[in-house]
């Protein structure tokens, strides 16, 4: 018995589905350098908040070094589904720390969903992958 696996097939996508990727993609770009560069530089709200979720002061350039390569690795065209890949990662750790502190954690949870939907909308083999039965 042999076993084949066919290619996927992607659609190109539309240039308003493209677009509007990009400008979700570019503003969740924003945001994780800020936070990334700001953990990095050791800015104050930056480790008050890492030092409030349990952490020692001392992880705080860590935590940002990781987000920084995870955000990078993102922004590469050809590396950006990894890159999503590591973001869900990292901001399923953010879900947990901020359930077990009692914090609400839905900012993490949209913020995933974001750089994923950025991705659906401007990439077809992600589109291919997650057909809804629709047409978006």
């Amino acid at each position: 018995m042999e076993t084949t696996v066919s290619p996927i097939t992607a659609a190109t996508p539309s240039k308003s589905s493209l677009l509007t990727g990009r400008i979700i993609s570019v503003i969740c770009i924003l945001f994780l350098l800020f936070d990334a560069i700001a953990k990095i530089m050791r800015e104050s709200h930056s480790v008050k908040g890492t030092i409030f979720l349990g952490y020692g002061e001392n992880m705080v350039q860590i935590i940002g070094t990781i987000l920084l390569v995870c955000t990078v690795i993102y922004i590469i065209p050809r590396t950006a589904v990894l890159g999503a890949i590591l973001i869900t990662g990292y901001l399923g750790g953010a879900i947990a720390i901020m359930i077990r502190v009692g914090q609400p954690a839905y900012f993490p949870v949209v913020f995933a969903i974001l750089v994923w939907l950025s991705l659906y909308l401007r990439d077809g083999k992600i589109k291919s992958l997650f057909n809804f039965g629709g047409k978006w």
